[in-house]
């Protein structure tokens, strides 16, 4: 009877726990579920956002280049064509976009076009030149209250005070959508041109170098001294308690917030040694002290997992200890070490905080083409479109946002690529 019992009540004790393994997979399935819904959530958000940006609304108009008005003859030198009175032309084909338009209408009709429209047009006619006293049909940038408009993302049935197109306007958008003149293209601004204060106008390509810059700045400095100090840590410095302080104070490094680093470049970069403000350089070495830590774990995480067996062999061979480091046990660390560099890399381009406190906020409409000029960054460039409030820069603010999810991607598949392909399996 005893043993009967016993057996029920171990068949019992054997059930719950079943059900409790099932329970906590559940739990586990369910929390995995939730957290890829959250994830798909977001992407599905910000790619259905961004997706319009690399579209553009432009309008088609018939300008005569006429050299009476342009105050030109075919004679003339490249710096009088420069100067010519383009915006003249501009106004006569907006005039004759439409038929039967006042003054007025002329004038409204204006405020549907990009303010970029007297260079584009004048650049058509830089690039062809032979088109002298004739009239060329052009594709214009339109406004980004067109924009918006053309593309579903602003409301045309409210109140007209309520709309940044009034009642008149929007019998003029009506006209052109109907006659085919206004339509969308490829917006190649975005990617090859800088911050604007018109959406319409607006690129990634100045946000873009400067991160460039930035990261080819945290890789030089970061990845030799990070390998060095942990090669130095971990065969070569004496074990006592400064080094091991030195150990700890790295492993808190590790976790202390990206804007202490910015503090310190403020203080000590800029106030102190007088680096160039808002410049990939000082941006640069902040998030190289940032990345320092994380490269140095990694790097002696991977120094670690080769087997002393190689060290060990190396100096039985005659191998000075030296040698035996960086002819054997170094290569052999290197895949890991690399992906520790590239993660931290991947870290500093997303970081705002640092690059906020030395200055690279300010607005940047040129192109970098160096270290030392001021400069923005991506996540920089997406709190300053974030904070405006154009319509126009959601869009922009979604689409550079999938480019940085795209670059990460990138950036940890290199990872990922440099680990299995030559990591070795002991």
């Amino acid at each position: 009877m005893s043993s009967q019992f016993s057996h029920e009540k171990i068949m019992q004790l054997r059930k719950k726990r079943s059900l409790a393994d099932k329970r906590f997979k559940m739990y586990g399935l369910l929390a995995t579920c939730m957290g890829m819904f959250i994830l798909f959530f977001l992407l599905f958000t910000i790619f259905s956002k961004g997706f319009s940006a690399f579209q553009k609304s432009v309008i088609e108009l018939d300008v005569t280049y006429d050299q009476e008005t342009l105050n030109i003859t075919s004679n003339s030198s490249y710096e009088e064509q420069e100067k010519a009175k383009f915006f003249r032309v501009k106004k006569e084909a907006i005039a004759n976009a439409l038929p039967n338009l006042s003054k007025k209408d002329v004038k409204l009709m204006n405020k549907m076009f990009s303010i970029n429209v007297d260079k584009e047009i004048k650049e058509y006619f830089l690039n062809n030149p032979n088109i002298l006293n004739t009239t060329q049909t052009i594709l214009v940038t339109a406004h980004s209250d067109v924009d918006q408009m053309l593309k579903g993302n602003a409301k045309r049935n409210i109140e007209e005070k309520k709309r940044k197109l009034n009642d008149r306007q929007l019998e003029f958008y009506d006209e052109l959508v109907a006659t085919g003149r206004l339509q969308t293209k490829f917006n190649s601004f975005f990617f090859t041109k800088a911050d604007s204060r018109h959406p319409e106008l607006a690129g990634i390509a100045g946000s873009f170098m400067g991160s460039l810059f930035t990261l080819i700045t945290v890789f030089l400095l970061s990845f030799p001294i990070g390998i060095g100090a942990s090669i130095y840590l971990e065969e070569f410095a004496p074990k006592n308690k400064f080094t091991e302080l030195i150990e700890v104070n790295i492993a808190n490094l590790a976790a202390v917030p990206s804007i202490v680093f910015g503090l310190l470049g403020l203080g000590i970069l800029l106030n102190v040694f007088g680096f160039p403000r808002s410049t990939p350089l000082v941006g640069g070495t902040v998030l190289a002290l940032m990345t320092l830590p994380t490269i140095i774990i990694a790097c002696r995480a991977s120094l670690k997992a080769v087997p002393p067996s190689i060290k060990e062999g190396a100096l039985a061979m005659g191998a000075s200890k030296m040698q035996a480091v960086f002819h054997h046990q170094v290569p052999l660390a290197l895949p890991g070490t690399l992906t520790g560099t590239i993660i931290g890399l991947a870290q500093a381009l997303g970081e705002t905080a640092p690059l906020i406190m030395i200055g690279m906020i300010a607005f940047i409409p040129n192109i970098p083409t160096g270290f030392t000029e001021p400069s923005a960054a991506l996540p920089v460039q997406i709190y300053l479109w974030v904070e405006s409030a154009e319509r126009g820069f959601q869009e922009k603010t979604a689409a550079a946002i999938m480019m940085i999810l795209i670059f990460l991607f990138l950036m940890n598949a290199i990872a990922v690529f440099l680990r299995s392909r030559f990591e070795r399996k002991w």
